[in-house]
């Protein structure tokens, strides 16, 4: 069945049904909320004063293609990349806003499969939809906003600017898989099946680092952000904004086992720079480091240190102190 045959109420009460369907009165974020999705406005009471809100648009054709995603994949990763950045300082997600742009002709069971990956991101994390908007566009245009709250009552987020010479620069998990997922895609690779579904993965349906975020925050780091853009190109962002500089070991850098078989030495630029990784990139004392590494399941490496030096900058070099220049420096939405 098309959108034009059941109009935008007609979608927005199929919609409304699935969200609803999908929320449990036991999180939190339903115990603060007053008034939900249905009306003009959301009305919540929270609990903490220190709110957090985050937005990112996605738009067909220049951050997704539906012909190497599905819906349901494109309704889980709009939410994940948001979800990522309430991650990136330590925060807790409450609330989502959606709002789509869709073309007449489109398939209502393609919308609703859209909501059944977004709400499955959504249920994860205990995060209620609390609205949205539809409006017609010759493309498909997702915009997801959420909304959450400080860690703590006492308001410590992480942030770019807390870097400071000494710290050490750490990331989580590994990075590299979701940039060769890419690659697979946009090229018609072909891998084994279990490689080729877990960079397909990495690519299309990240995890985002809430918890992780979370428990940084509560071993007492204080500077930090996702790797969205690749981590020299964050690293960069966090330099620029702590005004220090960066000395980065490549040999160090977790790249992704599976990306580092089948992409062999190309593996390394695509954790350096291919960016979508969404997991944390963060600077603390090596003693923090040690105290957060203990508190996490999933594996915290040290890449490098923060310097006084090179402000504004990253250098990379490897194991011998021999400088390495990388050709992809990060995504950047308006550079070719």
């Amino acid at each position: 069945m098309k959108l034009s045959q059941i109009g935008e109420f007609g979608l927005i009460n199929r919609l409304n049904r699935q969200i609803i369907s999908a929320t449990e009165k036991r999180w939190r974020s339903s115990q603060e909320l007053i008034i939900g999705i249905g009306d003009d406005a959301a009305v919540w009471k929270p609990q903490n004063p220190f709110q957090i809100i985050t937005t990112d648009a996605l738009i067909e054709g220049v951050h997704f293609s539906l012909k190497t995603s599905t819906w349901n994949e494109l309704g889980w990763k709009s939410v994940a990349v948001n979800l990522s950045d309430i991650a990136a300082m330590g925060g807790i997600p409450m609330y989502a806003l959606v709002s789509l742009g869709l073309p007449k002709d489109i398939l209502v069971e393609n919308i609703q499969s859209f909501y059944e990956g977004m709400l499955a991101a959504t249920k994860k994390f205990e995060v209620v939809v609390i609205g949205g908007d539809t409006v017609g566009s010759p493309l498909v245009v997702v915009s997801v906003t959420i909304i959450g709250h400080a860690f703590n009552e006492d308001g410590k987020v992480l942030t770019r600017s807390a870097a400071k010479p000494g710290d050490k620069v750490a990331v989580t998990g590994y990075l590299g898989g979701s940039s060769a997922g890419l690659a697979m895609l946009n090229r018609g690779l072909k891998f084994p099946s279990k490689a080729a579904a877990e960079l397909r993965r990495a690519h299309l349906q990240p995890n985002p680092r809430v918890v992780e975020g979370q428990k940084l925050v509560a071993s007492g780091v204080t500077a930090g952000m996702d790797i969205s853009d690749g981590l020299v190109g964050d690293l960069t962002h966090i330099c620029e904004m702590s005004h220090a500089g960066a000395l980065i070991n490549v040999d160090a850098v977790p790249v992704s086992p599976t990306a580092d078989k089948y992409f062999g030495d190309n593996a390394l630029e695509c954790a350096l720079g291919g960016g979508e990784d969404y997991e944390l990139l963060f600077t603390a004392p090596a003693r923090v480091v040690q105290r957060a590494k203990k508190s996490m399941d999933c594996p915290i490496t040290v890449i490098g240190e923060i310097t006084a030096e090179h402000r504004g900058k990253v250098v990379l070099v490897d194991s011998s102190g021999a400088v390495i220049n990388l050709k992809k420096r990060g995504w950047d939405a308006f550079k070719k």
